[in-house]
């Protein structure tokens, strides 16, 4: 039987594909706008796009199990298509957003929760990834003023967060998508290690192979910065991250390793994985 991956070119999605392509099992990944450059000879590449519900029976044929990324609009579509399809077990990367306080009042995490309430009610096995701060993130924040300036400016630079590498969350869904006992679960993934936003910006100095400058500006001009590679409801979700950063330390995990049996990796791995994507 089939596992599809839903977004397979995206930052989780296209290690959870080219995982499951290394085992060896029948693998569909999809995109909105397909590639096949981008995978293995002879991996099958749909075209499929959960807004699009006629999109998605060509991409559901004969599945029995789904990595699925988190959009409100069209989940119904999905879970019907889903069912219809046959379909057994759904691994979600949701947010860890959920788990917060007054979550109903947070875009983020109501968007998340939407789709894990339209799976907890069909007729679906489902897994549910709630990550907290993507490492990725500092791609947003950071790749353009670090190549361009050689420097970031931030507000908080002691302000304290627990990225979680993109690969250790692919891991933890390709384990939950091939092992058992992982359906009905929901895990709560953060970083190994609470860093400092100016210790991140030292790993990825000691990645590049030379200093980045930390200069500290105020809220506003950070979120006139940030609004320029990111979606507003992002800014304020980060800017919001880093003030709570400041005045506890964040959460970590060891449910990488638990689960998957490999510790989490750390920022300084990430920051040598993207080092390119600075210099």
């Amino acid at each position: 039987m089939v596992t599809v991956v839903f977004g397979a070119r995206g930052n989780v999605g296209r290690h959870v594909a080219a995982a499951l392509v290394a085992q060896g099992g029948p693998v569909r990944p999809t995109s909105r706008e397909p590639d096949p450059a981008s995978f293995p000879p002879g991996v099958q590449v749909v075209a499929a796009d959960l807004e699009r519900s006629e999109t998605l029976p060509a991409a559901l044929e004969d599945a029995e199990r789904v990595f699925l990324y988190a959009k409100p609009d069209g989940i119904a579509e999905f879970v019907a298509a889903a069912e219809t399809a046959g379909v057994r077990h759904v691994v979600l990367l949701s947010s860890g957003a959920v788990l917060q306080g007054e979550a109903e009042q947070n875009p983020i995490a109501r968007s998340h929760r939407i789709v894990e309430a339209a799976l907890e009610q069909s007729d679906l096995a489902w897994t549910f990834i709630r990550p907290g701060m993507f490492a990725t993130n500092a791609l947003w924040w950071w790749q353009r003023s670090i190549r361009e300036e050689g420097r970031v400016r931030m507000p908080y630079p002691e302000a304290r967060t627990a990225p979680v590498h993109e690969r250790d969350m692919a891991a933890l869904a390709v384990t939950a998508l091939t092992e058992r006992g992982h359906q009905g679960r929901a895990y709560s993934v953060w970083g190994p290690e609470a860093l400092t936003l100016r210790q991140q910006v030292e790993h990825i100095g000691a990645a590049i192979g030379r200093e980045i400058s930390v200069e500290v500006v105020s809220v506003d001009r950070a979120r006139a910065e940030l609004s320029e590679t990111m979606p507003a409801i992002g800014v304020e979700a980060v800017l919001a991250g880093w003030q709570a950063g400041t005045a506890a330390p964040p959460e970590v995990s060891t449910i990488i390793e638990e689960v998957t049996g490999r510790p989490g990796r750390t920022f300084a791995e990430w920051a040598m994985d993207h080092a390119p994507d600075f210099r």
